[in-house]
């Protein structure tokens, strides 16, 4: 089968259409028929080599990519699950170890990685929630925010971001976000109470409008050490990528008055019924798909090349 993949680390021209072998599906297990994989800044560090070390002992070519959406199309023997062929249905990848990662006419996961897509999505939107959607929900279920606390959410026009303000909302939290003017009525949309302006001083910002700090940051932007300053003692700062040596990745040092979260989100790989929280919050339209353009999967270069240039409001997604 086709999958798009590289041989060495770099730029977005490493990647390429590889031909691997068809996987099939064993025992516990289900097959997707891919139909489209969301483009993540996850896929970018994997292509440029900021987390080479989980694939050391792993020969290429290396597939990123971590969301999907498409149909079952094979069922392991003996699998015990409520999916059936033909089933439209969405799933989060681990794109390490022997597993290849999204970007993949066909991907076989375990059947409690995978649920139902959301009632009368297509796939291409479908395949914007999993990882992102997980990722928010993780960091929401860390910080077990009390309702009405204060959320501050960097970032906010972004994917990640959005899901935070859209589900913090949703949890009763007054959250506060950043934006540009060009931005200020979509995040409006999403749901925040209170928007203040995107860049530099942006603690300051936040201080301003809540000067005992607010009860707790989420740096979906990788913005890092300065935000500390908006937050309370005894807050909470919720980063997305931890050690200074991860591109993008920050060491941060609160001096013990802020407690540090750091979600993984693999650790939420196998949570069908975190999962399913995701589905029936886009049913319910707690949450929204956002997908910004789609492109072919052999185009999968570009569709890097414009995500990390900057400005995208919601995800790319790669077609099969």
């Amino acid at each position: 089968m086709q999958a798009i993949g590289l041989y060495e680390f770099g730029g977005p021209e490493v990647l390429q259409v590889v031909d691997v072998p068809e996987p099939h599906a064993g025992p516990g297990e289900v097959r997707v028929r891919v139909r489209a994989a969301a483009v993540n800044p996850a896929d970018t560090l994997l292509r440029n080599g900021g987390n080479s070390w989980v694939l050391s002992d792993v020969p290429g070519p290396y597939v990123p990519g971590m969301d999907i959406a498409g149909v079952i199309d094979e069922i392991g023997p003996g699998t015990e699950t409520e999916l059936s062929l033909g089933e439209a249905v969405m799933a989060m990848v681990i794109p390490i170890g022997t597993a290849a990662g999204a970007y993949a006419e066909h991907i076989v996961l375990p059947a409690g990685w995978v649920v139902p897509a959301p009632a009368g999505m297509d796939h291409v939107a479908a395949s914007t929630l999993p990882m992102n959607g997980l990722t928010a929900l993780l960091a929401l279920d860390q910080l077990a925010l009390a309702p009405g606390s204060v959320l501050a959410v960097i970032g906010a026009a972004g994917a990640l971001g959005g899901y935070l303000v859209e589900m913090g909302t949703h949890a009763g939290l007054t959250v506060v976000a950043d934006a540009a003017p060009a931005d200020e009525d979509l995040v409006r949309r999403l749901g925040a109470a209170d928007i203040v302006a995107r860049g530099s001083g942006v603690a300051q910002r936040l201080r301003a409008r809540y000067p005992d700090g607010v009860n707790a940051l989420a740096d979906a932007a990788l913005v890092g050490q300065s935000l500390v300053d908006a937050i309370r003692d005894g807050g909470q700062f919720v980063r997305v990528r931890e050690a200074s040596e991860i591109p993008g990745g920050h060491d941060i040092d609160t001096g013990g008055r802020v407690k540090l979260l750091a979600p993984f989100v693999p650790d939420y790989a196998g949570r069908t019924d975190k999962l399913h929280q995701i589905r029936e919050y886009a049913e319910a339209g707690v949450i929204t798909p956002r997908v910004a353009a789609t492109l072919p999967a052999a185009e999968a270069a570009q569709a890097h090349r414009r995500l990390e240039a900057g400005g995208v409001r919601g995800r790319i997604v790669l077609t099969f």
